[in-house]
């Protein structure tokens, strides 16, 4: 199981420091060089990661035509795909975001953040032949897909004692998840960006106190309903997660960098009490925030910091994080 230190930054990381004593062909997880740059050989299902600390970063590939691509979202970060001019998706996608594309399909991405992913590459054997199959596959965006993400938590939680045949039948689980997905009925659209951008200002600068839906959608200038739905289109986070989730953020350095007590800490986050604040952190996290911070203080040293400082967007936030 991953420590709480590793917890602080992403649920699900990886070990870094045995890449040189494992070769990739003996990995169950290898590592891409390159963005879907991977050796498959001869397997039917060959799972890879992949991650680039830059802000922002352009890619391209092309999928085999004997196989699909799967892109599990390991934290969060912001990106946009697209072919030739046909735009796909283009916004945040949080940690657990799955998105597919069929055989023979080229796909370009920009991130304009750091992004980390786990990659399934699947023979087309384990779909159904059927075009309209194939078809509903291809381009398919889910923002956080619970499944998906808790198959991803498996493999990286065992890390390099994954062995093939775990990976492997991890991979025919993806696989026999996704023949089973409905496809989306109604596409709502995504908040435009300039609302969300003040939604975001908004909520930096007031999570320390009740913030309602209906504020939040007057801020953005839309009804409840329709700004609830947008909301979640645009982040895959419903309002009240992304408040409780930013203020989790924000608790989080306080308790990495100043010594303040946790009741403190939890008022001043917008907590109304330590006990509810111990509850939401530790849902979100997998840590209570005493041992969270315990962790933490062993890596940094403890200095002040505004308690009113407006977090960046692209935390990684648990998946888990439930309405």
């Amino acid at each position: 199981m991953f420590n709480d230190l590793q917890a602080a930054h992403a649920w699900i990381e990886l070990p870094a420091s045995r890449d040189s004593e494992v070769s990739h062909k003996t990995q169950a997880i290898a590592r891409e060089d390159g963005w879907r740059q991977v050796e498959r050989g001869t397997e039917d299902i060959t799972i890879s990661r992949w991650e680039d600390p830059r802000d922002s970063s352009s890619h391209q590939a092309t999928t085999p035509e004997d196989h699909y691509f799967v892109g599990i979202a390991l934290k969060t970060t912001r990106a946009k795909l697209s072919r030739e001019r046909q735009l796909i998706f283009d916004g945040t996608m949080p940690a657990g975001t799955l998105y597919v594309s069929a055989p023979s399909k080229p796909l370009a991405v920009q991130f304009h953040a750091p992004g980390a992913f786990l990659h399934f590459h699947i023979s087309a054997d384990h779909f159904p032949a059927q075009p309209s199959a194939a078809e509903n596959l291809n381009d398919l965006v889910l923002l956080r897909d619970p499944l998906a993400a808790e198959l991803a938590k498996a493999l990286i939680e065992r890390g390099h004692a994954a062995d093939n045949e775990f990976a492997r039948c991890v991979g025919q689980t993806l696989a026999m998840h996704l023949t089973r997905l409905e496809p989306p009925r109604v596409k709502v659209n995504a908040l435009p960006k300039w609302r969300l951008r003040r939604v975001e200002q908004y909520i930096g600068d007031h999570f320390d106190r009740c913030i309602s839906l209906s504020e939040l959608a007057n801020v953005a200038g839309l009804s409840r309903m329709h700004f609830a739905a947008q909301f979640r289109a645009a982040t895959g986070y419903r309002p009240r997660e992304y408040l409780l989730n930013h203020r989790i953020e924000h608790a989080k350095r306080m308790l990495a960098t100043t010594g303040r007590p946790l009741a403190e800490i939890a008022l001043a986050v917008g907590f109304s009490t330590q006990a509810h604040f111990s509850t939401v952190f530790k849902r979100i996290s997998g840590q209570s925030p005493a041992r969270w911070r315990l962790a933490s203080k062993s890596e940094r040293p403890a200095t002040d910091v505004p308690p009113r400082r407006r977090p960046v967007s692209d935390n990684d936030w648990m998946v888990g994080a439930a309405a």
